[in-house]
């Protein structure tokens, strides 16, 4: 088994500096899996006003936060890209979220546009039940997005929302992924949790879904909904992490369908960077840690994303 990339000291200590010396193992971590470098489904960069109100609501712990949740990479874009580069984080998404109307295609245009100066940045946009969705989402393909990203818990929408309905089948059709943070974790909310996101994929069973944090707290559900549907994935965003065990820790008893689901391309590598309160090794080192065998962290970190896609 390759040797997980261990945060210094007790993983809460940083050097104060655009580097992180917690993640100088990361390099060695992937290179030691024979893999030309990490592709992290879930990352985020957003327009600066609106990532400074982001990480104001985390430092207010807000409702939907819940918790202490200190920002670990509070830098700016292109100090955060460089750490991104330097960790060999080859292929990574700007998914932003919208959470009022209106808001979306102002998104979208500041995503698409830094994707366009950050070779390693998949084009990501994202959508909110309203009538110009349609519209805006097709521009959004059209400019060549290639990942969406939409947040059920923070828009307060049902997946089922009627006004979404074309847009789900625009992406449907067009097969681009979709990163949903369906789950009730931190907070749940009337519209989060496996029932309404079944109810998503009965409508649109094509639907080439992403479900974040791997849907916790509902693990066994959302895997069944995985196991089932042959869209259907999930994304490894903060599990297991010491941080995040505390609060929804994952089954035991589940590993080995998470083994199977992972070696059939189910499971892919995502981080919430920058808006974690560990280093980014430490969600390495969480998955080295479930001893499922470098082929499943091959296929996790690398060899899953770049099928879905298509990365040289």
């Amino acid at each position: 088994m390759t040797a997980a990339p261990a945060p210094d000291s007790a993983g809460d200590e940083r050097d104060g500096s655009p580097g992180d010396a917690a993640d100088a193992g990361v390099p060695a971590f992937w290179r030691g899996l024979g893999l030309p470098g990490l592709a992290d489904v879930h990352t985020h960069f957003l327009p600066p006003r609106l990532l400074r109100r982001v990480w104001a609501y985390f430092d207010a712990a807000g409702p939907l936060v819940g918790t202490e949740w200190p920002i670990r990479y509070r830098w700016s874009d292109a100090d955060r890209v460089a750490h991104l580069r330097r960790l060999g984080v080859r292929a990574f998404t700007a998914l932003a979220y919208a959470h009022r109307p209106g808001m979306a295609a102002d998104l979208n245009r500041w995503t698409l546009d830094f994707a366009r100066t950050t070779p390693e940045c998949l084009p990501s946009a994202t959508f909110f039940p309203e009538p110009e969705a349609p519209r805006y989402v097709a521009e959004a393909l059209d400019a060549g997005a290639r990942v969406f990203k939409v947040h059920i818990q923070v828009g307060g929408f049902a997946p089922t929302d009627p006004a979404l309905d074309p847009v789900w089948g625009l992406l449907a059709e067009a097969g681009v992924p979709v990163v949903v943070h369906a789950g009730h974790a931190p907070v749940g909310t009337a519209h989060t949790g496996p029932e309404p996101f079944a109810a998503l994929l009965a409508r649109h069973p094509s639907l080439a879904a992403v479900v974040a944090h791997l849907g916790a707290p509902d693990y066994r559900a959302f895997l069944d909904l995985a196991a089932s549907h042959p869209h259907v994935r999930l994304d490894t965003t903060m599990a297991f992490t010491s941080f995040f065990d505390r609060f929804v820790p994952f089954p035991a008893d589940e590993l080995p369908r998470l083994r199977d689901l992972g070696l059939a391309g189910k499971v892919l590598l995502g981080s919430d960077f920058p808006n974690i309160p560990y280093p980014y090794a430490e969600q390495l080192a969480g998955l080295a840690r479930l001893d499922l065998g470098d082929d499943w962290l091959r296929a996790v970190c690398w060899a899953n994303t770049a099928t879905l896609f298509d990365l040289p």
